[in-house]
């Protein structure tokens, strides 16, 4: 297959500029390609013309233009979540026999947008499409525990701390105290809060940008949990969660 030289060369030009290089010179940029100046100045203009490139026009050096933002975006915007995560839940649950659901925030509530069922466990309540309360779930206290305390403030206004089973959280002030943990721990828990005798640990799903946009959660019955399986749970979870994440775009910090 032929490659078209100035495409090319008009490429590798985009991919000199990296978080260490944001800005270059002509004459850098020529000695990089192994370009004569003009060359490297033609292919400059035509990418400005199209906002690839820009010009400081204090010092005159080129940087990246907004064009590749704005395509960026729009790639990252027809990333599909479910296609994404699907793999990931239906590899969970295959390894844990238990149920997994992947679950949106929608104003006060979650929204269930897929759900791989398990052999070890049945769950009632959740179905695709179907709302649940971010107080009762694992889920809805994963999706809001990222959220800044004035933001938390006003997604309750009004919030009505419904108690579907006699260990739900009846108040704002014991919702905020259980969101704390939820902080300092990295996950959440429904504790058999929204359907007797399940038990459900939930993580955080981010986008590219590092923004919650979902949440996942693995349901068990009651009498199973302990410390050593919450354990174990929570750090699979976190593992697919991550997985997720990155299939989304975001890149974790190496340590």
């Amino acid at each position: 297959m032929p490659i078209i030289q100035s495409v090319e060369r008009a490429l590798k030009i985009l991919d000199l500029f990296d978080e260490r290089e944001r800005e270059l010179t002509i004459t850098e940029i020529s000695k990089r390609m192994n370009l004569h100046k003009s060359t490297v100045h033609s292919l400059l203009k035509t990418l400005q013309v199209h906002h690839y490139i820009s010009q400081n026009e204090e010092n005159g050096k080129y940087l990246l233009g907004l064009k590749l933002f704005e395509r960026g975006s729009m790639v990252v915007s027809h990333l599909d979540l479910r296609r994404v995560a699907r793999k990931h839940l239906e590899r969970l649950s295959a390894i844990t026999n238990l149920t997994i659901h992947l679950v949106v925030l929608d104003g006060q509530e979650g929204v269930y947008v897929d759900k791989v069922e398990g052999s070890g466990v049945t769950v009632v309540y959740s179905r695709i499409g179907r709302r649940v309360p971010i107080h009762t779930s694992g889920v809805g206290k994963s999706l809001v525990a990222t959220k800044t305390d004035s933001e938390l403030d006003l997604l309750l206004d009004g919030y009505n701390f419904t108690r579907p089973t006699e260990k739900s959280i009846g108040s704002k002030e014991e919702f905020l105290a259980v969101i704390e943990q939820a902080r300092n721990a990295g996950y959440s828990m429904d504790n058999e809060e929204n359907e007797p005798g399940i038990v459900c640990l939930a993580v955080p799903i981010k986008d590219y940008s590092g923004k919650v946009i979902a949440a996942m959660s693995v349901s068990m019955p009651a009498s199973k949990i302990n410390e050593e399986t919450r354990e174990y749970y929570v750090r699979i979870l976190k593992e697919c969660s991550s997985n997720i994440s990155q299939g989304l775009g975001y890149e974790y910090e190496k340590i």
